[in-house]
This record gives structure tokens, C-alpha cells and sequence, in this order.
């Protein structure tokens, strides 16, 4: 069926699971679109599913010890097998995705032809997912908050995070630029420094010329003309063959990497044709661009042929011209003893003239280079500023859903721990307690005023701001005034930090400081609230109390199971059974591998739900007997 055929929903679903080889070989779970619930006893593989979901769909975690962990579950289970998901979007066109250990996973139409769509970027189809004791870590770290905040607009927040990461791409290499360019504006100003000198000494030759002392001055100023003219004749005929080697060193380059791609290995398999087909086509193209390139290339070389016959003309015309120089200059014995040392002079005063000339346009180039700067920077400020506007919003949301039991605030630029490790970083080896020095810095001021404080040689300023000692201020400020710690200055990103808060008594306390089952009472009902996206969770019920259970957690996803499909595993009874699961997938394991016992309603499933999650009908007799109820 291809997705155009389904009927649009309002939220993401996954509609089946199928598992070929390993420990789950054979499994096929059709799930529905509201409540699911995996259960069964230990070792059944239910934990697994959850994860072959996660791993099926790229939806591994950032943490790089859990990503290992997962991984080498999926590995340890599905040996060579594949993992297939049949999903639906919400706007109802359905695919399916297949992946296998250690491959990249492959999304299809229905009747299973390859597309070229990815999951990556999380836009397309996505899912939260969250295995046993994730929903607590969450309330421990503060980035895991905010990830949690940004995955209720993960479109939104994907397209800004898009844009800041090439925003970040386009000030890195504008830096890249800035930096050498200054170095070589503060030589060229170091060696023009001696052009006043060298223009006062011929001034005085100039007036020492006695009675024939113009004919003896135009000379001189014909002679270094013409020794700017040889160097202008000199410098083109460089930069042609510069020129020509470049465009030499593009020949045969599009036909060799082809060759190098399409080996005879690809274009001997089963797809032979069309890689052929790829391959001919880059090598006509390489060729044909290969024939112009040689045209231009002849056409420079025609060039430097004329460059160097006008450049014979011009050598024998100066060398007539040199003659006239000298026998003028002979007349004039006072004029002859200067001539050497003025020819030096004017030489030299004409590598400073072309240097000066070089520096302007380094500063025309910096001052460009500056002002694209400073458009970034506050293209960088504002993109920021609309992604904390959004994480605000899904804050306030978050408040009107769950308030008055559960706060979130969100403070924009709250955490500098990105700034102080770049502060830290850069004051190491400096001979001074770095880190307490990083610390009233970064207290003191934002980075753009410290970057302020660093292009100004500020050391005063920083001193008193921050209140460090002279001597402090002066290393801090040489130690940040290394190439490239400015532009990391200009750029570093203090991150937004969320704060979760559960109203205990009159008070708000902060989820970092709460109980582990205050933690869970916490989270859990943040991750039920409604979202276009499938909520999988491993045993949503770990350290939570079975009247929170049955009076938050069930009165949550029974009020949004009809706008968001839900999956989860667990051994509580009150979650299928209090929240009328749709859904009911009981497991067993024979040690060796697992199966699907039964699948249906919670009515249909009654005896198993009875057996695995209440401990059997007796038990659960004995206990209505107990309770009198």
C-alpha cells in the first residue's frame, strides 16, 4: 500500500515489527495506534523490542557508554538477522524501514522499493524512546532537560539548529581568513614604517642636484619607473604560469576520480548497467572539460609569448634609455658619486610604494571581511534568540499542562560551562591558578565584552571588572590573545538552562535534588504529554507508587493515547488494565529464543495479565479478600 493510500493522522505511528534471525527470529507485532503493552516474564525479549525499535530507527541516544550498551544488545540478539518497521507519518504516508547489524538503515515504499529519504535529521519520522532508568537520568542533567524540551518542537528546533551549525561553519572560516590577513597587514605596516625615511633622503638628494638638478631628477624618476615597469612586466608574467600550473593540475582529475570510484569490482555486480551508465558520462564529462581547459591554457600560453617579445622590447628599450641615464649622470661628477646610493634608494622606495599599495587593499579586504563578521555575529545572536523563544514557548506549554505540581523555567544563557572551558582552556600553563582566575571572568562578564576587553589590550579594564591583579589581567590577556581564541570568544554559546521543579508541600524543589521516585513522578508526566511523535518506554513504572501509577500515570496517557501512540513494557498491572491498552503483546522465552505467546485486547489477554502481572488468580483472590474490598 503506498503512503498516499493511507488515511492522514495527526501524530507519527509505528504500525508493525518484523525480526529475521537472532533471538527474536520471527517475531511479527502489529501495534495500534493508541496504547501498547509489551509484557511477559524475565528474559523474553521485551526489553529488546523496545531497543531493535531504537536501533531500527537511528534514534540512538548522544551518550557514547549507553550507545555502546544498546548496540551491543542489538548485536548480541539479531546476530546477521534485519529488524523491519512498517511506520506511518502523520501526514499518513506509510514506509518501511530495514536495517541490519553495522548497516545503514534503508527506507522503503510499501511495496518495498528503495527510496532516497533519511531518518537523520529527525524531520521525516521520529520517536522518543527511553530505556529502563533513562526517564531518572533526565532529571539529573541539565542537557537531557533541554533535549527533552526541544524534542516537543523538534522541527522547529532542527531548522534552527540547522542553520546555527552553518552559521558556525561560515564564521570559522571567516576567521580563517581575518587571522592571516592581520598578521600580514601588521608586517606590511612594519616595513612601511621606514617608506618616510627613505622619501626624506631623496628629497635631499633631489635638492643637492645643483644648477642641472631637474634634467638630473627626472632622470632618477624615469630610472625608477622604469624599474617599476619591470616589475609589473615581471609580476604578470608569474602569475601566468602560476596561472596556466593551476589550471594543469585540474586535467585528468574528473576522469581519474571516476575511475577510482567505479571500479571493476562495482561495475561487474548486479548493477552493472546503471554504474556504467554513471561512469561513462563523468569520463565524457572529465574530457570534455579536460578540452577547454587546454584551450584556455593555449590561450595563456599565446599570452605569455606576447608578454615576453613586448618584454624583449621593453628590456632593450630600457637598456638605451640606461644609457642615456649614465651619460647624463657622467656630465655631473657631484650627480655620479650619489647616483649608486639614490638608485638604491629608489628601489627600495618602490618595493614600499608597492607594499603600501598592498596594505591598503589587505585593509579594504579586512574591513569587508570585519563587517561580514559582525553580520554574522548578529545573525548568530538572533538565531539563538528565536530558538530560546521557541524552548520558552514548549516551557509555558509545559506549565499550563502540568501546573501547579510540576514548573519549568528556562533561563537563556544560563549555563556557561562552554565559555569557562574555553576561558580555562586558554589560561592554562599561564603560571597562576587558572581556574579560579576562569572562574571571575566568566562571572564578571560576557564573552563579547571579554572579547572587547582582549582586541582593546584592556588590561585595566579587565583587571577591575573581574577583580584580578595586575599581574593576572596582563597574562589572562596575553593568554586570550592567541590566534584564534578571540573569534572563539566571539562564537562560544552559552546554553539556555532549563530548570524542572515538583511542588512538594508549599515549596518547588529541583528535580537534581529529589528522590529517585520523585524524579520519575517528575519526568513521566512531561513524556506523556500530547506530541505528534510515539513515546516508547522501557518500565515507565521503576520507582513509582501504584497510586501515583493509577492516579497520574493512567489518568495521563488515557487522556492523550487518542492523539499519541504509546508503547510500552512493563510489569505493572494498572498500566494495561487501568488505561484499556489497545494493544496487549505477551512474550516467553524458552532460553534459547523468544516468541510471541498471544497477542489481542486487555480482554483478550486477561489470563496471561492475570498470571504475569498480578502473580496468578489465587494471589489476586487473596489479596481482594485481605483488603476487603
Amino acid at each position: 500500500m503506498s503512503g498516499a493510500q493511507k488515511k492522514a493522522a495527526s501524530f507519527h505511528q509505528l504500525r508493525w515489527i518484523s525480526v529475521v534471525g537472532g533471538f527474536l527470529d520471527g517475531l511479527m507485532i502489529d501495534f495500534a495506534p493508541g496504547l501498547n503493552c509489551i509484557i511477559g516474564g524475565r528474559g523474553t525479549g521485551k526489553t529488546t523490542i523496545l531497543e531493535f525499535v531504537r536501533y531500527a530507527l537511528d534514534a540512538m541516544p548522544d551518550d557514547n557508554q549507553a550507545c555502546k550498551r544498546i548496540e551491543a544488545l542489538v548485536d548480541r540478539n539479531l546476530d546477521f538477522g534485519r529488524i523491519e518497521l512498517g511506520i506511518q507519518t502523520k501526514e499518513g504516508l506509510s514506509y518501511i524501514i530495514s536495517r541490519a547489524v553495522g548497516e545503514n538503515l534503508i527506507v522503503m515504499t510499501d511495496d518495498r522499493k528503495p527510496t532516497d529519504i533519511t531518518l537523520k535529521a529527525g524531520s521525516f519520522f521520529k520517536a522518543d524512546i527511553f530505556s529502563q532508568n533513562e526517564v531518572e537520568s533526565i532529571a539529573d542533567q541539565s542537557l537531557s532537560q533541554l533535549d527533552l524540551i526541544d524534542s516537543f518542537e523538534a522541527e522547529q528546533i532542527g531548522e534552527l539548529s540547522g542553520k546555527l551549525r552553518e552559521l558556525g561553519v561560515d564564521l570559522a572560516g571567516n576567521a580563517s581568513l581575518i587571522g592571516p590577513l592581520q598578521d600580514r597587514i601588521a608586517a606590511l605596516e612594519e616595513e612601511i614604517k621606514a617608506l618616510p625615511g627613505v622619501e626624506e633622503k631623496l628629497k635631499g638628494f633631489a635638492a643637492a642636484a645643483g644648477g642641472d638638478a631637474d634634467a638630473i631628477n627626472q632622470a632618477h624618476g624615469r630610472k625608477a619607473l622604469r624599474d617599476r615597469e619591470k616589475r609589473a612586466m615581471d609580476g604578470m608574467s608569474q602569475f601566468l604560469i602560476d596561472y596556466s600550473s593551476t589550471i594543469g593540475d585540474l586535467l585528468g582529475r574528473m576522469e581519474r576520480e571516476a575511475r577510482l570510484q567505479f571500479t571493476k569490482e562495482l561495475i561487474g555486480g548486479p548493477n552493472k548497467t546503471l554504474l556504467t551508465e554513471v561512469g561513462k558520462s563523468l569520463v565524457d564529462c572529465g574530457r570534455e572539460v579536460d578540452a577547454t581547459l587546454k584551450k584556455v591554457q593555449e590561450r595563456i600560453k599565446l599570452e605569455q609569448e606576447r608578454i615576453a617579445t613586448q618584454n624583449t622590447k621593453l628590456t632593450s628599450a630600457h637598456a638605451e634609455q640606461e644609457l642615456a641615464f649614465r651619460t647624463l649622470i657622467e656630465k655631473h661628477q657631484a650627480a655620479m658619486g650619489q647616483a649608486t646610493e639614490r638608485t638604491k634608494l629608489e628601489k627600495q622606495h618602490n618595493d614600499l610604494q608597492a607594499k603600501k599599495r598592498e596594505l591598503e587593499d589587505a585593509q579594504a579586504k579586512l574591513k569587508k571581511m570585519e563587517s561580514d563578521r559582525e553580520s554574522l555575529l548578529k545573525k548568530l545572536t538572533e538565531l539563538r534568540h528565536k530558538r530560546f523563544q521557541v524552548r520558552k514557548k514548549v516551557a509555558d506549554r509545559i506549565n499550563e499542562a502540568l501546573s501547579p505540581n510540576i514548573r519549568v523555567t528556562i533561563l537563556q544563557d544560563g549555563n556557561p560551562q562552554g565559555y569557562l572551558s574555553l576561558v580555562e582552556e586558554a589560561l592554562r600553563g599561564s603560571k597562576m591558578k587558572y581556574s579560579s582566575v576562569a572562574q571571575k571572568i566568566v562571572n564578571a562578564m560576557w564573552p563579547a565584552d571579554l572579547a572587547s576587553l582582549v582586541r582593546a589590550r584592556n588590561n585595566q579594564g579587565l583587571a577591575e571588572k573581574a577583580e584580578l591583579n595586575p599581574d593576572q589581567a596582563e597574562k589572562a590577556l596575553a593568554a586570550l590573545s592567541v590566534s584564534g581564541r578571540l573569534f572563539e570568544l566571539e562564537t562560544v554559546e552559552l546554553i539556555d538552562q532549563p530548570k524542572i521543579e515538583l511542588k512538594d508541600g508549599e515549596n518547588y524543589k529541583g528535580s537534581q535534588s529529589l528522590s529517585t521516585g520523585q524524579k520519575c513522578t517528575t519526568i513521566l508526566p512531561i513524556l506523556l504529554m500530547e506530541s505528534e511523535k510515539p513515546l516508547l518506554i522501557d518500565q515507565p513504572e521503576d520507582n513509582l507508587d501504584n497510586r501515583f501509577i493509577a492516579e497520574t500515570v493512567v489518568r495521563n496517557l488515557r487522556s492523550v493515547k487518542s492523539r499519541r501512540q504509546l508503547i510500552f513494557v512493563t510489569h505493572s498491572p494498572n498500566i494495561p488494565v487501568l488505561g484499556d491498552a489497545e494493544g496487549m503483546f505477551v512474550m516467553e522465552s524458552d532460553g534459547t529464543s523468544a516468541r510471541l505467546q498471544k497477542s489481542g485486547t486487555v480482554d483478550g489477554c486477561r489470563d496471561e495479565i492475570v498470571m504475569m502481572l498480578e502473580g496468578g488468580e489465587e494471589a489476586f483472590r487473596q489479596r481482594k479478600t485481605r483488603y476487603k474490598i
